[in-house]
């Protein structure tokens, strides 16, 4: 697996190997410094190591300066066109930036943020979307293509490790799945800078999650991405934990019970979809990586279930299997949902806690 350089985002590294971090971005005016730190709170429960504000005029800059102070995650300050905008969120305490050089008026000006953000040791993601690539490159290639994003992104990092600074994040993001794997599968091979993975624009939260799931679980398949964020229209506190399914569901975070159930047919002798609810609900609190199943029948249940540590299946007249890894699987009645918790709870205190 390719190894790409290292940054430091406040305390959270980013790319050399660290564990995959999951970012989100508030949609409050930031200049609204209780209504954005609320925000970026309830961002930082729901589980985001990292939070964007946008930063587009001088109360925002001003806002920054409490914001990260009392932050309890680091802070990235979006920045567009104005220079001053992002030295100010820098020397105010912002712990990252998200820039295009190419947008902040001519050499000169980015070689005085470059020597800004040098002196202050913070690292810069080169933001590129497939609505923000240059007409030269769009002429080129006949449109956003992945390759043009890819182009655009270099050249506005070409800017500042031209002034001596390459302490870069680069995020090429289209609206479209199949342009944004491919725009990151390039990138990948041309450089060693992190990658910021995500779809843009991705759409209200049942769409959103979908487009990226398949886009961003398909390069941390790959190997590619070292920071994710799942964009999606509305609450974002409802980004967060979708970062983090991705990353269980493909291996890469082992902190939380994982759930399977089967789908139900005709032969289902209980409520599949009622227990499973009611386990979840009840054991969000587990953080050791424990397996529950819930089967609707012993036809294929107990044969399903055998990979989980723990699991219950449908036997008939309100009776079923409960099912625990290396043990002989155990006929029990009654609650079933309350008796599967009390078995797991039993289980977690039997291994040390969770």
């Amino acid at each position: 697996m390719k190894q790409t350089r290292q940054v430091m985002v406040g305390t959270v590294p980013i790319g050399g190997g660290a564990p995959i971090s999951v970012q989100s971005m508030t949609n409050t005016d930031t200049a609204d410094v209780e209504a954005t730190l609320s925000q970026i709170r309830a961002l930082a429960v729901a589980g985001a190591d990292i939070v964007r504000i946008s930063v587009y005029n001088k109360a925002c800059a001003d806002a920054v300066h409490t914001l990260a102070a009392k932050s309890p995650v680091p802070l990235v300050a979006d920045i567009h066109f104005d220079h001053t905008l992002a030295i100010a969120a820098v020397e105010n305490g912002i712990q990252k930036l998200r820039i295009n050089p190419g947008n902040i008026g001519g050499e000169e000006k980015v070689r005085r943020l470059a020597d800004c953000v040098k002196m202050h040791h913070i690292p810069v993601r080169i933001g590129v979307n497939s609505g923000s690539v240059e007409t030269d490159i769009l002429n080129r290639y006949g449109g956003p293509t992945p390759a043009g994003m890819v182009e655009s992104a270099l050249r506005h990092a070409a800017m500042l490790e031209k002034c001596g600074f390459y302490d870069m994040v680069l995020s090429m993001k289209a609206s479209n799945v199949r342009d944004t794997v491919e725009a990151y599968r390039i990138a990948h091979d041309r450089c060693d800078y992190p990658l910021h993975v995500g779809v843009t624009e991705a759409g209200l939260p049942e769409q959103g999650k979908i487009k990226s799931a398949i886009g961003i679980g398909t390069l941390l398949l790959e190997g590619i991405g070292d920071t994710i964020r799942v964009s999606l229209t509305g609450d974002p506190a409802l980004e967060p934990p979708a970062g983090i399914e991705i990353l269980r569901d493909i291996g890469l975070r082992n902190d939380a019970a994982e759930f399977v159930s089967c789908p139900t047919c005709g032969r289902t002798c209980i409520d599949v979809a009622g227990i499973m609810q009611q386990v979840h609900k009840t054991l969000a609190d587990i953080h050791q990586p424990i397996k529950v199943a819930v089967m609707g029948c012993v036809v294929n249940g107990p044969g399903e279930a055998r990979e989980a540590d723990i699991g219950i299946c449908g036997g008939g007249n309100g009776a079923g299997l409960l099912i625990r890894k290396g043990q002989p699987p155990r006929k029990v009645t009654g609650d079933l949902g309350a008796i599967l918790i009390s078995e797991i709870r039993q289980m977690i205190g039997d291994s040390g806690g969770n």
